[in-house]
């Protein structure tokens, strides 16, 4: 009794563990995008340059990592050559730097709500980008699940009450960068056997974004923020607090793939856009029409088979490598009986 009582008490504290990591990932994602949203945002805080803020935060990522680091020794950097940092690091960080650049600066454009069902279309990107660079393979039932997803956004965006073609453009944009920017990872790391934790992947992505991101803002918002720095005073504690739960957002991430799985923040995603929707509806004042709703409820259907298919996968393979030892186990004894049939065989001749 005693016994299963304790086994019982693990289970649920793993269970309460796990819907902490999720809780605390969707608040600080939340917390993050409502409050880029803010800053950028003309009718808000207008400060509508997506560029200098994402250099904000990649300098105060770098500089937190680098302390982490070096100073204070918690992290172990990665084994990494200048010819891995160079062929593959770098790569990564210029798409990431587009990627926050291009998103960051639909906020200006669109609606919280919207923005967020474009993303739905993260699935499709990510799939189609795998086939071509031949890291995922064409099924003609995966391609219906995505093209059902490209349908339902394509539904949204033409009810969206506040429709903004360019806004349109530069989240499509953040979306094939990103997409491309987690399958890089998984052809120049993870392939070569290299992970890296949220410390150790900003202390080296984050310093080339912002080196990649100091380019366009030296053409495109640099002479804007000359022209106006007399009367713009730089406020710490809102850019502070803004960096600071990009950073922890970060680390949340790391929490909560490393503590339950990839997959598991996919459907969290899910959850988080559906009450950054109805946050944006209600607080927001945000139009959501109900043509929206009714596509990205057909894109979030489509979303969420996906979902579906990836646990069967990570089930089938999980259950394949359990198997496995049982087969090598199997075929030795096999192997040895064989041996033992040959040596006894061998006597008798011999006899």
């Amino acid at each position: 009794m005693g016994k299963g009582g304790a086994l019982s008490d693990g289970v649920v504290k793993k269970i309460i563990l796990s819907y902490t990591y999720v809780a605390v990932w969707i608040f600080l994602s939340f917390t993050v995008i409502v409050y880029n949203k803010y800053i950028l945002d003309k009718k808000l805080y207008n400060w509508p340059f997506p560029i200098s803020l994402t250099m904000i935060h990649m300098a105060f990522c770098s500089s937190l990592a680098f302390a982490a680091v070096r100073i204070f020794k918690l992290v172990e950097p990665a084994a990494l050559t200048r010819r891995v940092y160079l062929s593959s690091v770098l790569p990564i960080g210029a798409l990431y730097s587009l990627s926050l650049w291009l998103s960051n600066s639909a906020y200006i454009y669109l609606s919280v709500s919207f923005i967020q069902m474009l993303k739905a279309l993260m699935p499709v990107a990510v799939y189609t980008i795998g086939i071509l660079l031949k890291k995922d393979s064409y099924k003609n039932s995966t391609m219906s699940n995505m093209l059902a997803i490209s349908v339902g956004v394509a539904i949204a965006a033409y009810g969206e009450a506040k429709y903004d073609s360019w806004g349109v453009f530069l989240q499509l944009g953040a979306v094939v960068f990103e997409a491309t920017r987690l399958v890089m990872i998984q052809i120049l790391l993870t392939s070569k056997g290299i992970n890296l934790n949220p410390i150790t992947s900003l202390y080296y992505v984050a310093p080339s974004c912002l080196a990649f991101l100091a380019i366009p803002w030296l053409f495109v918002e640099y002479p804007l923020l000359k022209q106006q720095s007399s009367g713009f005073h730089f406020d710490f504690v809102i850019f502070g607090t803004n960096s600071l739960c990009a950073f922890a957002l970060n680390l949340a991430v790391f929490l909560l793939v490393g503590k339950t799985s990839a997959l598991t923040m996919n459907v969290a995603g899910v959850v988080k856009d559906w009450l950054l929707i109805a946050f944006s509806w209600s607080v927001i004042k945000d139009t959501v029409t109900p043509l929206n709703l009714f596509g990205y409820g057909l894109a979030f259907l489509g979303v969420g088979y996906y979902n579906h298919l990836k646990l069967q996968a990570l089930k089938a393979k999980e259950a394949q490598k359990k198997a496995q030892p049982e087969d090598d186990d199997e075929s030795g004894k096999l192997l040895e009986q064989r041996e033992g049939d040959g040596m006894g065989k061998k006597g008798d001749s011999q006899a």
